[in-house]
């Protein structure tokens, strides 16, 4: 590869060559696992399979056909395994190359063995992503679809799941290659006044203004998926804090249906974070239950809030947690203090108070509660009765609204590349703008609107360095 590539209009009929690769494409568990895939992919693959693979009868070798028997040493001879051989002969595979597939009995054993056959047998272990890059490069799938791709293997909840779909079917791509032609019919426009001025009707630039508005705003909307694409991706991290014993870790197991945490009437019992994953409303959720903060004597409870403390300066969301009856303690309002809010005493992050065991606490017998006023958002439980858990729910996701990170309608979400990139093209297509207000000439329009139109085909990976494909497919698991 050169500095650059345009590989999407370059390969659709021929493949990029290179050499066969070889890696494991499904998860190994030792003793576990009940089917292990070996992929290999290039112009050896079948030759490979041939050296490696004994069909009995006359099954017939043929591209998308399966075929039965057994896996033997390229050198000994010996019968490594029993298993399935699946055929993909190129174009009408993953890689756009000649591919066959291992399919072996599960575990560590079988698979590590056939994926050694294969390296003696001439193919190379593959580098991380790979099999993507090749897709990529032989011009199956453009750069949006193979980062949802990765997107889809990590996927941690059903709503990332289906938005990673949506974009290996393309549609993040779609709306992209639209804005950048749109942006390509603007600048032929200008560029034809600058060489045939004479032969041409002046330019309508107060059209040319309306489409540039557009475009400008085209571009925001997607760009306000940002944040919630980084949400569904790596999830909100949620810390429980407060004092001890004012139900913290029963709050845990009724969020998360199971006993996680221990639970008893001794304060103090959790010393160390408890971890639980769960999903709300399709966002993943980081569910922390922290020791309780106090000043402890005991080493070990010490160690345990410190911990709890480095838990709530590093989440997304803080419960706080206090008890009905007691109300809102000194100590509560310490805790707020170390861990909620900085030094001028305004709250760092996002932040909802939970008043916990309102079944222990009769109305007529439940103290006035002078929580402080930044704190926008409570919410009432009874955690060891499973009240309450719903109203938390949508209380989180008011506070998820509130920061704008579900604020597109889109069904696409972008990642952290993806946005930078449109960045640069906003700005640019507003430097446009400013260009045409000041009335310079038609050759500084045509710069701006050649870095927003370079800045779009970078997204899909029109035009895109190899530095930029290193970072992305070093992120996938060797065998995709």
């Amino acid at each position: 590869m050169g500095s650059e590539k345009q590989v999407q209009g370059d390969t659709q009929g021929d493949t990029v060559q290179g050499d066969t690769i070889v890696a494991i494409a499904t998860a190994i568990v030792p003793q576990q696992g009940s089917v292990g895939i070996v992929r290999v992919s290039g112009a050896e693959a079948w030759a490979i399979a041939q050296r490696l693979f004994r069909a009995p009868g006359r099954q017939l070798w043929e591209s998308h056909r399966v075929l039965y028997g057994q896996i033997h040493h390229p050198d000994t001879g010996a019968m490594l395994d029993e298993a399935l051989l699946l055929l993909m002969q190129a174009p009408r595979s993953y890689t756009r190359e000649d591919v066959v597939e291992f399919h072996c009995h599960g575990g560590m054993m079988a698979v590590q063995q056939v994926l050694q056959a294969c390296l003696l047998a001439g193919a190379r272990l593959a580098e991380p992503g790979e099999f993507t890059l090749r897709a990529f490069l032989n011009g199956r799938i453009d750069l949006t679809q193979a980062e949802s791709i990765a997107d889809l293997v990590g996927a941690r909840s059903p709503q990332a799941a289906q938005t990673a779909l949506v974009g290996i079917q393309g549609k993040l791509a779609v709306p992209i290659r639209e804005l950048r032609d749109r942006c390509l019919d603007i600048l032929a426009e200008i560029e034809a006044r600058i060489d045939f001025e004479d032969d041409l009707p002046p330019l309508d630039e107060a059209l040319v203004q309306h489409q540039l508005t557009e475009l400008t705003e085209q571009v925001s909307t997607i760009l306000a998926t940002a944040d919630r694409g980084e949400l569904l991706r790596t999830g909100l991290k949620v810390a429980i804090v407060g004092r001890p014993n004012v139900g913290k870790s029963s709050l845990l197991n009724a969020w998360s249906q199971s006993d996680r945490a221990i639970v008893t009437d001794l304060p103090g019992t959790t010393r160390d974070v408890v971890e639980s994953q769960l999903v709300v409303q399709g966002i993943p959720v980081q569910v922390l239950d922290t020791a309780g903060i106090r000043e402890a004597a005991d080493r070990v409870e010490q160690l345990g809030i410190a911990r709890s403390r480095q838990a709530a300066q590093a989440a997304d969301l803080i419960l706080l947690t206090i008890e009905a009856q007691a109300g809102w303690t000194p100590d509560d309002q310490q805790i707020y203090d170390q861990v909620c809010c900085d030094s001028s005493g305004e709250t760092q992050r996002p932040l909802i108070l939970i008043i916990n065991k309102m079944d222990l606490a009769p109305a007529a017998e439940r103290p006035p509660i002078a929580y402080p006023t930044a704190i926008a958002q409570v919410v009432y439980t009874a955690a060891a009765q499973q009240q309450g858990i719903a109203d938390l729910e949508q209380a989180i996701l008011a506070a998820v609204n509130h920061s704008n990170l579900q604020a597109a309608n889109l069904d696409v979400a972008i990642n952290q590349r993806q946005a930078a990139a449109l960045l640069r093209a906003q700005t640019a297509l507003q430097q446009v703008q400013l260009t045409l207000a000041e009335a310079l000439p038609l050759d500084f329009w045509s710069i701006d609107l050649r870095a927003a139109i370079q800045a779009l085909s970078e997204i899909t990976g029109d035009e895109v360095t190899e530095s930029v494909l290193g970072r992305i497919f070093s992120r996938f698991c060797i065998g995709k």
